[in-house]
């Protein structure tokens, strides 16, 4: 029986993490635009400047992808806590900017037990805000991300337990509404030593974070 829950969740992770088709930017006439929306983890807290991931990421991509960060500090998913992205300036440029694929890595902020309480509308807050970037004339492709691991005992309020739930809420979302995932936590998850504050990773982390969004959005192997 273990084995055979094994292979569904296997089957799962498959299914969710083609959901979307990789993007070939031959067929745009314009540099591919890639809106990276997130919190500190996106902004790049914890590493030198132009070392964040979506640095690295349009470093990887080349010149036929425009990679611009949208990430704020602090801020959550959820619309009850301390810091919603969804007030947040950065939100509305995201839009403004007509992305034509959107990745969303947020939870983390979610997961400190002051705003955890309301964890319950973390799936519909989710699916609203994929609404917004799918209501955009540029139609987007949209990925979501896994959220980092959180080694140890966290840092900040930021916890892996409660990581954990957003992860299976995630998964339910993205099967639903056909989005592709990216699964940073996986691919961080052995790499403690990228993430010295238990929190945020550090260049070498967010070069895997990079690395991990690229194969997702070319559907090869970053170099």
């Amino acid at each position: 029986m273990r084995l055979l829950v094994v292979l569904a969740l296997c089957c799962l992770s498959t299914h969710l993490l083609a959901a979307v088709a990789p993007v070939d930017p031959a067929a745009f006439p314009e540099p591919v635009r890639v809106a990276c929306v997130g919190d500190s983890i996106t902004a790049g807290s914890g590493a030198p400047k132009g070392k964040s991931y979506p640095d690295q990421l349009q470093a990887l991509l080349g010149a036929s992808w425009a990679v611009k960060n949208f990430g704020v500090s602090g801020h959550t998913l959820l619309r009850k806590g301390d810091h919603p992205y969804w007030k947040a300036g950065a939100f509305a440029k995201a839009k403004e900017f007509q992305p034509n694929v959107v990745v969303i890595l947020l939870g983390a902020n979610d997961s400190k037990p002051g705003n955890w309480k309301y964890g319950e509308e973390f799936p519909t807050d989710y699916r609203d805000l994929v609404a917004e970037f799918r209501a955009l004339p540029s139609q987007p492709r949209i990925w979501v991300g896994r959220p980092c691991p959180v080694p140890g005992k966290g840092n900040f309020g930021i916890n892996e337990a409660t990581i954990q739930k957003q992860i299976l809420l995630i998964n339910q979302m993205a099967d639903d509404l056909k989005l592709g995932v990216i699964d940073f936590h996986a691919a961080l998850a052995d790499k403690p030593q990228f993430i010295p504050d238990r929190v945020h990773p550090n260049a070498d982390g967010y070069g895997v974070m990079a690395a991990t969004v690229a194969a997702a959005l070319t559907g090869k192997a970053a170099p």
